[in-house]
């Protein structure tokens, strides 16, 4: 089987002459020192406010850190809490993480310029956003991780319509890359009608096994596809369902 050779990549310059494409386009661990100062400040100050204000913990933690191999984490999606802190675990672990975020938010400059700093890597809902996966697909081949929401948005209602977006599956298939099924419950229960984070409470999360493409039982590339988009979220509502048992009244 032949192997894909990485594409040579040049460090970014520190103060000038990156676009934010270019960050999207770039290995974090090629982001200018500024750049990945920042970052680091940022892990930190959430790790210690998150905790202190949330108090989180993860379930089979060793399940997420424990391997460096790159795989698309996949979760459901209740609050602005949730990607925080897989982020913050990965980095303070060494594993560095690409979430993919709505392009909505890019509207202002300045988020682009946050989130680009961050890592994160935009995608247009609701369109056939190729040059997203094409993205995804080099951070994999890269040895980073990518974290999506394949739900799209936040569910603040178990009663709220669901529409699970596939893009996640193409991404790891044709990066060759395993998914990973986490998930978070209590953090809805931190939000807001309005969105915003607020209030002290409990918030757990539970890390599920990497799913293989070569598990899946199934042949062809379409027929895999269609497998690991189903596995992927049925995994993850598994994890959900088990946390909130264990976690009563805890959404």
């Amino acid at each position: 089987m032949s192997v894909r050779k990485k594409p040579a990549e040049r460090r970014l310059r520190a103060f000038r002459g990156n676009s934010f494409d270019d960050y999207f386009d770039t290995g974090m661990r090629n982001f200018p020192l500024p750049a990945r100062a920042f970052l680091g400040m940022i892990v930190c100050l959430c790790m210690a406010w998150t905790q202190f204000r949330w108090r989180w913990s993860i379930e089979d933690k060793e399940k997420l850190i424990g391997d460096k191999t790159p795989r698309v984490i996949v979760m459901n999606h209740v609050s602005m809490l949730d990607p925080v802190i897989i982020v913050v675990q990965l980095w303070l672990h060494g594993i560095r993480a690409r979430t993919i975020y709505k392009s909505e938010f890019d509207r202002l400059p300045v988020v682009t310029w946050f989130f680009a700093r961050l890592g994160a890597i935009p995608v247009q809902r609701g369109t056939a956003d190729m040059r997203s996966v094409r993205r995804a697909r080099a951070a994999l081949d890269r040895g980073e991780c990518v974290l999506i929401y394949p739900e799209g948005t936040r569910i603040k209602s178990d009663d709220e319509p669901v529409t699970v977006h596939e893009g996640y599956a193409l991404m790891a298939q044709l990066a060759h890359a395993p998914v990973q099924p986490v998930a978070i419950v209590g953090a809805r229960d931190i939000t807001r009608r309005s969105g915003h984070l607020h209030r002290f409470a409990r918030v757990w999360l539970k890390a599920g096994d990497p799913i293989f493409w070569d598990s899946l039982g199934v042949e062809g590339r379409k027929a895999q596809l269609a497998a690991m988009s189903k596995a992927g979220m049925d995994a993850v509502y598994a994890l959900r369902d088990e946390l909130r048992e264990a976690h009563p009244g805890r959404m």
